[in-house]
């Protein structure tokens, strides 16, 4: 059913156009938080949709201007989302639409946040056709002012990580175990190796489920990327968490995390050598969640320009 106005009546009160009776003050930003938002995302050669939530503002430097067009970014961020998949160069373009939208309200500068999952379809280890999804959680960070054009692409990545320190302790008192029952003699093969698959979990390292969060910068004619970047971190990490398993693949795994022993400073190093040979002054943040303490551990290297 069409509602229609009565021709007699008034027109609707534009409040926000009159005059300001308030504190006569810049305003850094103004805008608007967690914005619903389909985003297309072209990946390996596969587009998916994903929701986002985006924040959204302009300056308001004019102090007797009373407030910004709030319904004018939000309908270019709508149109923005529905014409094309998201990219660097579209980011720019609707950041600088925003910029003249506000011209009458004196304003320079945008900024658009967006923070989304993507999904992906990992492979197992070594069981030929299993597979399942992960989950990355991504933020792009971008703006547009006098200084130009700048986006930041964050990517959380998990990973699995094992405690050097406790391997170590865990392979003495194994050693030792083992020296007791076979101290005098020859040894036996088959009689170590039965010992051993009774014996050889004695003491087992702690390991816990960890996070490398990447930040890299990105010009404006820069592809996202996302899964080759989640894909330079995993390599460095060498310990990626896993889906769809079976005991060759867990076997797998556990191999994998007896092969890389690793301090939350050793991964830390690890991720942040590798992004360094691809991009300019990336950031690294990683987090282990420790199972031996109530508490986390973690590291930082490397700072955004």
């Amino acid at each position: 059913m069409t509602m229609k106005r009565d021709s007699l009546s008034s027109p609707l009160p534009d409040v926000a156009a009159g005059p300001h009776l308030g504190h006569p003050l810049p305003l850094e930003w103004v805008g608007m938080q967690g914005i619903a938002l389909p985003v297309w995302l072209e990946e390996g050669g596969q587009a998916q949709q994903v929701h986002a939530w985006a924040d959204v503002q302009v300056d308001l430097p004019d102090p007797h201007v009373k407030g910004i067009h709030m319904s004018r970014l939000y309908l270019l961020l709508d149109a923005f989302a529905a014409a094309q998949p998201l990219d660097a160069g579209a980011l720019a373009a609707v950041l600088r639409r925003m910029v003249a939208s506000h011209a009458d309200c004196g304003s320079t500068q945008a900024r658009l946040a967006l923070a989304f999952s993507v999904l992906r379809r990992q492979p197992a280890l070594l069981t030929a056709g299993l597979a399942g999804w992960k989950s990355y959680p991504v933020r792009l960070q971008a703006s547009v002012s006098a200084q130009g054009f700048a986006l930041t692409l964050t990517v959380e990545i998990g990973y699995s990580s094992t405690c050097p320190c406790s391997a170590a302790l865990a392979r003495q008192l194994l050693a030792d175990a083992f020296a007791a029952r076979f101290s005098e003699g020859a040894i036996d093969g088959i009689a170590a190796r039965d010992w051993l698959r009774e014996h050889a979990s004695l003491a087992t390292p702690h390991s816990q489920r960890s996070t490398a969060t990447v930040s890299v910068a990105l010009t404006e004619q820069a592809e996202l990327e996302l899964f080759p970047l989640i894909d330079l971190v995993e390599a460095a990490l060498a310990t990626p968490l896993q889906t769809a398993v079976k005991r060759a693949d867990e076997q797998a795994f556990a191999r994998l995390n007896g092969a890389n022993l690793m301090y939350v400073e050793d991964a830390a190093r690890r991720v942040q050598a590798a992004l360094a040979q691809h991009y300019a002054q990336p950031r690294v943040t990683v987090r282990h969640m420790e199972s031996l303490h109530p508490h986390d551990a973690v590291a930082q290297a490397g700072q955004l320009a």
